[in-house]
């Protein structure tokens, strides 16, 4: 543990070096990664490129062999050659803009900015720390982007399940805005995600994970809310994508009560779809999600 810690950070104060040097435009970089066996996966890039432009970044990204990097921290995980490694820090796209009606949050936000960000913290109630809370620790949130969580559309994925459950959507530089209900589905192409943008209806929102232990992946996710009149619960780590639930049986009409919750809970255990995996049998998930989808909108009841 202490060796693979090392290595991630050594990996990633020489990725900040290199981002430092804007005039380096070309060289071989290789990335190694500790195995829990002993082996190593290697990952290699043929140049290094700090687009100018959206529309060079996407051109470059349209041949195959080449990788937008974000904060590294899964993509250094893979085992193959790359072409060319496009970065985007110089594109202004590190930011969170908070104005009256909406967040325009940046791809290369880090899940850290995310987590301690004053607005967004007021307008979910705690929930965005409450996800990002117990993502492997402080120093991987303070590399891992917003983009390359959403862009990867993961199934173990606190972000894409907290943010589901918000009125949200992506900025694609060719795709346009697209709901992230929407881009969840969607298949991976060679577009560019531009920014996630969270639209503040008036609402309530709630978060909670079940994981084998703090920092490990979760078994289950869900985020609850409620935005205007509409109620909305989404599940993740199913262990597939997740997945929205609307209150179109009216179970939660007069309110989130202990009975309320109760009978959505049930009404959601016969409509998720689970399987298994080394962090969960498909029972165990099975039994889980009517008690989280319960204990979570039980959170939402308090926050409304």
């Amino acid at each position: 543990m202490g060796a693979s810690f090392a290595n991630s950070m050594v990996e990633r104060a020489f990725f900040a070096g290199v981002r430092r040097l804007a005039s380096v435009r070309q060289y071989n970089w290789t990335v190694c990664n500790p195995s829990k066996n002993g082996a190593r996966t290697i990952i290699t890039f043929q140049k290094y490129v700090r687009p100018r432009s959206l529309e060079e970044a996407w051109e470059l990204n349209q041949k195959k062999r080449n990788r937008i990097v974000g904060g590294m921290l899964w993509l250094k995980m893979c085992t193959r050659a790359c072409g060319t490694a496009i970065d985007l820090c110089d594109l202004g796209l590190g930011e969170i803009e908070e104005t009256e009606n909406e967040f325009r949050i940046g791809a290369m936000v880090s899940l850290r900015q995310l987590e301690t960000h004053a607005g967004l913290a007021a307008y979910s109630n705690g929930a965005v720390a409450e996800a990002l809370k117990d993502i492997v620790g402080v120093q991987f949130r303070n590399g891992a982007t917003v983009g390359g969580s959403l862009w990867r559309r993961m199934g173990f994925s606190d972000v894409l399940t907290l943010f589901m459950a918000m009125d949200s959507y992506i900025e694609l530089h060719r795709g346009g805005i697209v709901a992230l209900e929407e881009f969840a589905a969607m298949p991976y192409d060679s577009d560019i995600l531009v920014r996630l943008i969270v639209k503040k209806r008036p609402g309530a929102f709630a978060y909670g994970a079940v994981r084998k232990q703090s920092t490990d992946l979760p078994s289950l996710n869900c985020a609850a809310s409620k935005c205007g009149d509409e109620y909305r619960v989404v599940v993740g780590s199913r262990p597939a994508r997740a997945v929205v639930l609307r209150d179109e049986q009216g179970l939660l009409a007069a309110g989130v009560t202990e009975q309320s919750a109760a009978a959505f809970a049930d009404y959601a255990a016969q409509r998720i779809a689970v399987s298994g995996n080394m962090w969960g049998s498909a029972q165990y998930r099975r039994a889980l999600v009517p008690v989280l989808v319960r204990r979570t909108l039980a959170a939402l009841g308090e926050a409304l």
